[in-house]
């Protein structure tokens, strides 16, 4: 797991969304336990109170259930809203390179131009 320390993004949620992006892709499967609280937090020398946060956070989102004196445990994903999350994702992600062409100059047709090609490269992979 990799933490910015001078990302704008706080810590917190930045392990949040580490371990969000890894359940929605698969990396951990229903029932299967986050690392201990406590042992995140000491290899990433880290508070346990930011660990905590993060965790609640995912706990909050549905994604993980505590189960006490056990540790953090992942759910079953409803496929339906794991592809709500990937599309809000790639909206988001649109958005932001949508931001980006626009202070590049690009027109619109640049941009989807653009993503033909990376689309094309991908798909050649």
């Amino acid at each position: 797991m990799r933490i910015l320390q001078n990302s704008g993004e706080p810590i917190y949620q930045q392990i949040a969304e580490q371990f969000r992006t890894d359940i929605l892709a698969g990396k951990y499967r229903q029932g299967e336990y986050l690392p201990s609280i406590r042992g995140l937090a000491k290899e990433l020398k880290i508070s346990v109170i930011t660990t905590m946060k993060a965790y609640e956070q995912l706990e909050a989102e549905g994604l993980v259930t505590a189960a006490q004196g056990k540790g953090f445990y992942v759910n079953a994903q409803d496929s339906e809203m794991l592809r709500e999350q990937h599309m809000r994702k790639v909206e988001d992600s649109l958005m932001e390179a949508m931001t980006a062409a626009e202070i590049a100059g690009m027109s619109d047709r640049e941009l989807v131009d653009t993503l033909e090609t990376l689309l094309k490269i991908k798909r050649s992979e």
